[in-house]
This record gives structure tokens, C-alpha cells and sequence, in this order.
């Protein structure tokens, strides 16, 4: 670390001798001449907007060759090679372009610099340049608030992402506006779309409640994917990785360009496998995406189906504290208090920090999930758009598990008699399946003019879950037979939602934006459970989810921002049928408060947050009959906190990008629950420990990163990539025997790229993760029980990260 940075002072210093120049400009319509006002600028890296006059400037550029780029929603791209000698003053005409874009798909569901909400957008380029086969969420690692972590430790198969503490059930996802969380769990399964980053053009994460999508209420964030858009040019690429633990990411992409200046197609296929850091843990996934549009002067047509493949290897289970202290007297108690087989008793004296709890050879995660996608927008007036999708998935798939000496009670079958002895229990292998269609339709109209900037928007999705298990075998069995069903039930869901935004400039600095919506949710659940019980359980929700706020611009650059949003969320499918009461919905009140600055050499954005939430569901360490963990509202928690980032431009070979995050996380009042089964484990009795004002577990204080980048040569890019996660508790009680440590993780990339009269790109990158070897856990879980007061148990379970390890790629771009 000290090297690098002694390296990039002297880098630095070799320049600042160099002369420095303005680059400054005005942009105009090709057609009438007139000034394009907040138009996109780059050189090279850097970045800022027109201005009302559609002037730019950028100051201190140093002498060289560069690329000058400008975009404008309803404009063709504009480029141009400056060889800057002295100050230059240019003048850029934009030419109209006579046909829909697809920024209409994902504007009504999107913030701008005109929306006071926090938000961050990650383009192709850095998606790109995080994309070595690993998941989403380990691409979007450099993002502020954000927490990522990976069941196998090193990013492929079951990953996960918190924002501002926040679990993926409380962060709204859509692909062009369609919602992808599970109906039922609301959560997001990255596994069931690999490589969905390569099909992406650009990701916006809104934090808080932000505005108004379509999907599960949105209490952390909300992440925004679009995918590939309109090129003018026919492409291929052709991309492989390969790193530590066994991992291969094989890529094959294609487009056509502009056919007849109107069609155009896109397609990719990706393999990725990989062992995983943690034994066994491995991954075979395989994905698609295939786009076809149309793109006519009024109309825009695109049709998207994509999906994917997956069968990982469980890793679900966790690595007990003991096991990764390699506290042998801790590891016997873990055995003795669980009552493992002798192998897993090995299991666990032995395999050190990449246990695995699971053992059978086919414990193993199998689903297909498969998106189709109809999106069509329509110019009514020049004013006036409509643009309405529709939308199917299709998921099926199951996980296996090896069960040692199940009762037969509870799988709903016979005892077995052999002569005169009765048999009450088997070892089995069961299938948990879940088989499910989701489809629906979304709309927006939109309406610009002048001052005003409206939207009418809304979704109607309907979700069917067939939730069934069977046992493939026994080694007894009677009255049965192979693959019936020993439990079986339904899970419906109708959501609709409707909503107005709507933008008005009151004068040239000042702006008003208010969101109004309203959601319908009817949740239905019957049959059988799989631990035997008769379920019917019926739920209706009317939400309704008020936004309003000020944009006020100091000039075209900078602005100031607040707003206070109000959001609404249902329970999720757990909370329904293993609590023992049913729990009240949760309400989030949600104000935000910021500043936004963009100049040609650097970018800043600081904000304030207070996310204060009434009922929000929390674990307590109850359970259920069958040990499922319970939820229960807490009235009163919030979580409140400063975010900053920014993007400097030091010079133009070495620029740095950072984050910030400092917040305070608390649960007004909090009772946990421990359960005492007495002395001769004869007993049942429930002891509740009460606290107050306590951390709201899985929400660190601190949250920051950084990439510092050198670019010492034409094409080369050398790069540190840091992350710091502050401590995080376990459960919501501040004990700090039941943590997270807080964890300082660094990586190196060196990134090449060549051009070449055939090959567009050869882009050679190798990057080194956890370069120092930092020994983390990024997630984990807790439980804790006792025999009397003399035997307490309390165990803790961590998914530890992997240590040092490399990732490599080759991508060939034509």
C-alpha cells in the first residue's frame, strides 16, 4: 500500500510541471441552432453537464490526445479527437434522433438530478471493469452503504448484498422496470441470472424508500438494472476468466447493430463454474440473453427473454465460531450439543476454515428460471409518451438433503415392523421443490413540457407457488412409494400498484417533486406445510406511499436536495406461517437531505439520512415447533447516518473514487428470547431478557471504499480496490460476543487493453483479491438455549470469505 501511494505522488509530480489547458464549448441542435442545455460531456474519464446556456468547461487538462464525448436523451452520440496543444473553444452540433430510445423503458421508474432521493449509477464501463464472473452484488462491492457476501466465500453461487444495513427482502429489484424479488420471501436469488451483468448497459441504486417502483415496497434501496440497449454497430465478443478454487467464466455475445437503421438483435451465452473457497461449495451455472427490437421515429418494440441454470453445491449451513478459532475444546461442545454422526464429529475436528456442514454428494441447490419480456412505448404527442410491458417468468427446481434417522411422524408415514420390531425412524433423501409463474403487466405515461414533468405509472403481477417435497428414497420404508409428495402447498399473490409523480420547475433554481402511490396486496397460502401442519392463511394490504420534495440548483452543476417519503411492506411468507401470531406490516418514514456537485475534475455528493421505522420485523431468538427462527415488530427502530462520495481527477493518469458511509443503527426496545428445558431437558420454560436502545444487528457504523487508479502508459490501468465493513452484531441485544469483526479487505487489477483494425478490444485483466490475506466473515447467524442454569449453549455460525485468491480474463470485443 505505502508503495503504491509513493508511486502515485511521483507520478503525480512528473506532471504537474506539464502545461495545462481550458477545454470549453457550447452544444447545439444540428436543426434550429438553438443551445442544449444539461447535455452529457466526457473527456475521457472526466465528466460534467451543460449548463442553461449548453456551455462546458474543462479546466487544467494537460497536453495530449483525447476523446470528447456528448449524449443527449433524444440526440445521436456525439464523438470527437482533440489533440490538445492550447485552449480550445469548440462549438457541438448534435444531430436529433428520429427514433424512440431506450431510456423510455426504465424513466418512469427512475430518479434524475432533478429528483431530491440519493442515488448512484454504476454504467457499462465500471460494470465491465468489475466483471470476472461473479455474481451482481459483488460488482456493485464499490458502491456507497453496500455490504456483499458470498455463501461459498468467493462470489459465485449464493450471494447476498445489504444497503444501509438493510437485507436483500427490503430492497425493490427490477430489470427495465419489471420486478425480480421473489413474491414470497422477497428476497433475490443473483444464482438463478449469472452473468447477468454482461447483458447490463447501466444499474441506478436508489437508497432509502426512493421513487416509486413496481415490486415489494422498497425499505433499503432500490436497485435499477438495464439491460443492453440500441447499438449502431454490429459486435462480438468473445470473454474468458479463470481464477482460484477451479473457477471458469466462458462469455460468447453478439449483436447486429442497426438493421435497415430500425431492427436490431443481441444474444450472449455464459457457462461459469467454480469450486468455491468453502469445501464443496461448488457452482455450474449457465445463463442466456436474447433481445430483439424495433425502433421506429414513434414507436419502440423490444422483445427480452433471458435466464439461467443453476445446481450449487449447499454451503447454507455456516462454519461453527469454533471451527474457525480451532478451539478444539469449543468444537467438542459443538458436537456433543448437536449430536452429529462420527463423520461429521471428523468433519468438524478437521477441516478448518473452509468447513462445510453438509456431507451427502447431491446436497445440492437445482433451478431453472426463465424471464420473458414485451416492452413497448409509443410517441403520442411530441409531449406525450406511453409505454406499457408485459411480462412472464417461469421458475422450477428443487434442493436435496440427506436426513439421518428422520421420524417416519414426520413425513406423515407409517411406522415400519420388521418381526417384532418397530421401526419409528430412517435415514431418507428428500427434494424440497418449488415451482412457480409470475407474470403481469407494467405502464407509464409521461408527459414533458416546459416546466412539467409528469408520470402516471403502475404494475399489476399475479404470482402462483406450488411448494411440494418428496422423499427419492429410504432405507425403510411401508406404505409409500418413491417421489409422493409428504407435503404439498400453494402460495398466491396479487400486487397491484398505481402512482402520479410529478416534477414542477417553480423557477430557474427551485423545483418541487411530489410521488403519490398506492398498492394493493392479497397474499393466499394452503395445503400442506412441510412439517405436517394444515395451512390457510389469507392477508390484504392497501398501502399507500406519499413522497414529496426540493431540488434547489446553485447553478447547472450543483444542486441541494431534500424529501420525506413514507413506504409500506407486507410481512413475507415465513412470517405468515411460523409465527404464532401474525405480525402488523411495517411502515418506513424516510428523509433525505443532500448535495450534488459535479465539476470537470472531480464529483462530490454528501447526504444525510434517517430511515425511522414503526413494526419493523426483527429476529428474537424464538422459535417455531419444528426450529424454524420467528420474527416478532419492534415498535420503534431507525437508522440514521451521512453518506459521502466523490470522484477526483487528478491528473490524467491517476484518479481516485471513494466512499463514506457513518450512521447509528438502534432498536428502541428489544426483548430476546431464550428457551430452558430444565436440568433433565424435561422442561419448557421461556426466559425473556429485555434491552434497550441496542444495534440493530447487521448494520455496521462504518461502511467505506475506494479505487485509487493509476494509468501509467497508453492501455494500462493499474488499480486498488479497498473495502472497510465496521463490526456487526449478530442479533439486536450489543453483545460483542456475538459479532462480526469489522474487516479491511484490499484488491490489486491490472487491467491492458490493445486496439486493433479487427479486434475492436483485447482487454487482458488479472486481478488479486484480499491481497494482505485478511481473515473475515462477512455473515452469520446465532442461537442459544439452556438445560437449567448451570448449561447454557450458545452458538455462533460465520460464512467466512476467502483469503487470497486470483481471478483472470481475456475478453476479445469486434
Amino acid at each position: 500500500m505505502r508503495v503504491l501511494i509513493i508511486a502515485a505522488l511521483l507520478l503525480l509530480s512528473s506532471y504537474v510541471s506539464h502545461g495545462q489547458f481550458v477545454v470549453k464549448g457550447t452544444i447545439k441542435d444540428a436543426d434550429t441552432g438553438e443551445v442544449l442545455p444539461a447535455a452529457n460531456v466526457f473527456l475521457e474519464e472526466k465528466a460534467v453537464p451543460a449548463d442553461g446556456q449548453g456551455r462546458f468547461t474543462f479546466g487544467e487538462v494537460k497536453e495530449g490526445q483525447y476523446l470528447l464525448k456528448v449524449t443527449f436523451i433524444g440526440y445521436d452520440p456525439y464523438e470527437q479527437e482533440l489533440d490538445v496543444t492550447d485552449d480550445q473553444d469548440l462549438e457541438v452540433v448534435l444531430t436529433p434522433d428520429v427514433y424512440m430510445t431506450d431510456e423510455v423503458i426504465v424513466s418512469a421508474t427512475r430518479a434524475n438530478d432533478k429528483t431530491p432521493t440519493t442515488f448512484t449509477v454504476v454504467n457499462r464501463e465500471e460494470i465491465e471493469e468489475n466483471n470476472l464472473g461473479q455474481d451482481l452484488p459483488f460488482v456493485l462491492n464499490w458502491t456507497p452503504s453496500l455490504v456483499t457476501t458470498s455463501d461459498a466465500g468467493a462470489g459465485v453461487g449464493y450471494t447476498g448484498l445489504r444497503i444501509r444495513g438493510s437485507d436483500a427482502t427490503r430492497i425493490n429489484v427490477t430489470i427495465n422496470g419489471v420486478p425480480l424479488n421473489d413474491s414470497e420471501s422477497q428476497g433475490v436469488f443473483w444464482v438463478d441470472i449469472p452473468d447477468i451483468a454482461s447483458s447490463t448497459e447501466n444499474i441506478q441504486i436508489q437508497r432509502g424508500v426512493g421513487t416509486s417502483t413496481n415490486g415489494a415496497g422498497a425499505f433499503g434501496g432500490t436497485i435499477n438494472l438495464q439491460t443492453n440497449t440500441k447499438q449502431e454497430k454490429p459486435y462480438g465478443e468473445v470473454i474468458n476468466s479463470f481464477g482460484s478454487f477451479d473457477t471458469w467464466r466462458h462469455t460468447l455475445g453478439f449483436g447486429t447493430g442497426l438493421i435497415d437503421d430500425k431492427w436490431t438483435f443481441n444474444g450472449r451465452l455464459s457457462k461459469i463454474t467454480s469450486d468455491g473457497y468453502i469445501d464443496r461449495a461448488t457452482s455450474d451455472l449457465n445463463s442466456y440473453y436474447l433481445s430483439g427490437g424495433f425502433y421506429g421515429k414513434k414507436i419502440l418494440v423490444k422483445a427480452i427473454i433471458f435466464g439461467g441454470k443453476e445446481r450449487t453445491y449447499q454451503s447454507w449451513y455456516g462454519t461453527p465460531e469454533a471451527v474457525l478459532e480451532n478451539d478444539a475444546e469449543g468444537i467438542e461442545a459443538v458436537i456433543a450439543n448437536n449430536g452429529v454422526s462420527d463423520a461429521l464429529a471428523e468433519n468438524l475436528r478437521t477441516a478448518g476454515r473452509t468447513f462445510n456442514w453438509y456431507m451427502y454428494e447431491d446436497e445440492v441447490d437445482d433451478y431453472q428460471q426463465d424471464h420473458y419480456q414485451l416492452h413497448v412505448s409509443q410517441l403520442l404527442m411530441p409531449d406525450f409518451t406511453a409505454n406499457v410491458s408485459l411480462h412472464y417468468t417461469y421458475g422450477r427446481g428443487y434442493y436435496e438433503q440427506f436426513r439421518e434417522d428422520a421420524d417416519f411422524e414426520d413425513y406423515s408415514l407409517p411406522n415400519v415392523t420388521v418381526g417384532d420390531t418397530t421401526i419409528t425412524s430412517t435415514d431418507l433423501i428428500r427434494r424440497r421443490w418449488l415451482d412457480n409463474d409470475f407474470y403481469g403487466f407494467t405502464y407509464s405515461f409521461e408527459y414533458q413540457k416546459e416546466r412539467w414533468n409528469a408520470v402516471l405509472g403502475g404494475a399489476y403481477n399475479i404470482y402462483e407457488g406450488d411448494h411440494f417435497g418428496e422423499i427419492i428414497w429410504a432405507e425403510f420404508a411401508a406404505g409409500t412409494s418413491i417421489e409422493e409428495r409428504y407435503y404439498d402447498n400453494t402460495g398466491d399473490k396479487n400486487d397491484f400498484n398505481t402512482f402520479l409523480k410529478v416534477n414542477y420547475q417553480i423557477t430557474n433554481s427551485l423545483s418541487a417533486f411530489g410521488d403519490l402511490q398506492y398498492r394493493n396486496v392479497r397474499y393466499d397460502i394452503a395445503g400442506i406445510d412441510n412439517d405436517q401442519r394444515l395451512l390457510g392463511i389469507s392477508a390484504n394490504y392497501d398501502f399507500f406511499n406519499p413522497k414529496f420534495g426540493l431540488v434547489y440548483s446553485l447553478d447547472a452543476n450543483s444542486n441541494f436536495y431534500a424529501s420525506y417519503s413514507i413506504a409500506n411492506r407486507e410481512p413475507v411468507r415465513s412470517d405468515f406461517i411460523d409465527a404464532p401470531t401474525r405480525p402488523e406490516y411495517e411502515t418506513l418514514r424516510n428523509l433525505e437531505a443532500g448535495f450534488r456537485k459535479r465539476a470537470a475534475n472531480y464529483q462530490l455528493q454528501a447526504n444525510y439520512y434517517l430511515m425511522d421505522y414503526k413494526n419493523q420485523l426483527v429476529l428474537t431468538g424464538e422459535l417455531n415447533d419444528v426450529g424454524s427462527a420467528l420474527r416478532t415488530n419492534v415498535k420503534n427502530s431507525y437508522r440514521t447516518g451521512v453518506e459521502i462520495q466523490g470522484q477526483f481527477y487528478i491528473s490524467k493518469r491517476f484518479r481516485v473514487m471513494a466512499n463514506a458511509t457513518f450512521s447509528q443503527n438502534k432498536v428502541g426496545s428489544f426483548n430476546e428470547i431464550i428457551y430452558d428445558y430444565g436440568a433433565g431437558f424435561d422442561e419448557y420454560n421461556i426466559i425473556e431478557n429485555e434491552y434497550e436502545d441496542t444495534d440493530v444487528a447487521f448494520s455496521p457504523d462504518i461502511i467505506a471504499g475506494s479505487q485509487i487508479t493509476l494509468l501509467p502508459v497508453k492501455g494500462l490501468e493499474l488499480s486498488l480496490l479497498s473495502k472497510y465493513v465496521g463490526k456487526q452484531y449478530l442479533d439486536n441485544t450489543s453483545n460483542d460476543n456475538r459479532a462480526i469483526d469489522a474487516y479491511f479487505v484490499n484488491d490489486l487489477r491490472l487491467m491492458y487493453t490493445l486496439h486493433t483494425d479487427f479486434i475492436r478490444d483485447m482487454a487482458f485483466t488479472f486481478q488479486v483479491n484480499n491481497i494482505f490475506d485478511e481473515l473475515y466473515a462477512s455473515n452469520g447467524y446465532t442461537f442459544g438455549y439452556q438445560g437449567g442454569p448451570d448449561y447454557v449453549v450458545r452458538e455462533n455460525y460465520y460464512y467466512p470469505q476467502a483469503t487470497r485468491n486470483f481471478l483472470a480474463s481475456v475478453a476479445l470485443r469486434f
